[in-house]
């Protein structure tokens, strides 16, 4: 089986470590990135093409709803 690539983003960097350390329990997971940020995501996801991204809804600049569909536009798919 495959691996499920995971980027975590979250502006709170302990939820973004807890949420690293719950998910490095599971076979078959692995996190390829975090970022701190929306916009950080955003350059992120085209660079670590990750299977999922954990977003935060509410974080500063762009919040998760509105970088969503940014990043399912610009993340190629594979």
């Amino acid at each position: 089986m495959d691996e499920i690539r995971v980027m975590i983003a979250d502006n709170h960097t302990v939820v973004r470590k807890g949420i690293r350390a719950l998910l490095a329990t599971e076979p078959g997971i692995r996190v390829v990135g975090e970022a701190r940020d929306s916009e950080d995501a955003l350059h992120k996801v085209l660079a670590l093409k990750p299977d999922v991204i954990l977003m935060d809804l509410v974080m500063p600049k762009l919040d998760g709803v509105q970088a969503t569909p940014e990043d399912l536009g610009e993340a190629p798919r594979g």
